[in-house]
């Protein structure tokens, strides 16, 4: 890999250490190696549902019930806005010391607020990796509809309820990417969505977490990986294969951030997926998700995704610096208007 492959900064890796220990487990051990979801207080009384202990059980139950009440809401036959509800919804980081303070304060919006919500959750994460926002392009784009159907409206707000209710930042909201990659949030939904005619149509059977978990534990050892190695998958889906090598390299004490990664799928959806997941994730500055036939290109679409991703980048620097010129425009009328209507001074 040369120098002129990577184009993004790259932060000092830190020295390795010891992941710290959840606040579960510096309590008294549980019968199971798993957490133990903590009671619920008075402030969340709206949460009536326990996760289950085993983090891909609670992914599975999350999907189950957002596709219920996506379905029981009349949401439509869209399947990119109950996937971009989530999608967004995963991207959010629980403050410290809050509680469930923000499940509470989204709960409470009206239906009518949550697509500028939802965007201002994909604009703020664009401002890091344009790249991969923009190849989710699909979970975000309806939220931009300035005429937005009301029905859809009311299914969203559902089963973003039923999301937060079912415990979905307790599995994406850690500030510890080791946490937050414990389960793909994505995959049961994505697959729960879609009919199974369409399913076999395309092809499209995700591997479970405990298959890719095995392999990467079987593979994936300190010799092997060594920093700077690509770790390349021709058929990501949503990305459950790279978040189990992610895992495995956290757990020999290897930082993510080291490697190249790069994923492909020819289904856009799965691959926009992949994006969110990639960023949830936190894969690293060298991580790029392609959208292409792996078969039908010699790199498996591997120079084509570059060169989108450092034409996003150059797109994202053009428009910061339209809206800092703007910004320096602003300041100097305004100073010159400050100045001019002084009153001029009598001797």
């Amino acid at each position: 890999m040369s120098d002129d492959d990577i184009f993004l900064p790259r932060p000092a890796a830190p020295a390795a250490a010891a992941r710290p220990a959840p606040n579960w487990a510096t309590k008294a051990p549980p019968k199971s190696k798993a957490a133990v979801r903590p009671k619920a207080t008075a402030k969340t009384t709206w949460r009536k549902a326990y996760a289950p202990r085993d983090p891909h059980e609670h992914a599975r139950k999350i999907a189950e019930n957002v596709i219920d009440a996506w379905h029981r809401s009349h949401g439509g036959s869209s399947i990119d806005v109950p996937l971009g509800t989530v999608a967004a919804l995963a991207l959010l980081r629980q403050p410290p010391n809050t509680g469930n303070g923000l499940a509470d304060w989204i709960v409470s919006r009206p239906p009518h607020e949550l697509p500028q919500f939802f965007k201002e959750i994909y604009l703020g994460h664009w401002i890091s990796r344009p790249d991969l926002i923009n190849r989710a392009l699909r979970l975000h784009d309806w939220a931009w509809n300035p005429d937005p159907d009301p029905q859809q409206l009311r299914a969203v707000h559902a089963l973003t309820h039923s999301a937060l209710n079912q415990g979905l930042l307790d599995l994406t909201g850690h500030n510890d990417p080791y946490m937050r990659a414990e389960s793909d949030v994505l995959s049961p939904l994505l697959t729960g969505l879609r009919h199974k005619s369409d399913k076999k149509w395309r092809g499209e059977y995700h591997t479970p977490p405990s298959v890719t978990d095995l392999l990467a534990n079987m593979l994936v050892d300190k010799d092997f990986a060594q920093p700077d190695m690509a770790i390349r998958e021709p058929a990501v889906g949503t990305g459950t294969m790279l978040r189990s090598v992610a895992q495995r390299l956290r757990d020999l004490g290897l930082n993510p951030h080291d490697y190249l990664w790069y994923g492909n799928d020819i289904d856009a959806l799965a691959a926009a997926c992949a994006a969110v997941n990639t960023i949830i994730w936190d894969l690293g500055p060298k991580s790029f998700i392609g959208c292409a036939d792996s078969l039908a290109l010699e790199d498996g679409g591997y120079a084509k995704t570059l060169t989108e991703a450092k034409d996003a980048f150059a797109e994202r620097d053009r428009y910061i610096d339209t809206a800092n010129t703007i910004v320096a425009t602003r300041q100097a009328v305004l100073r010159l208007d400050e100045l001019t209507s002084k009153e001029p001074s009598t001797a």
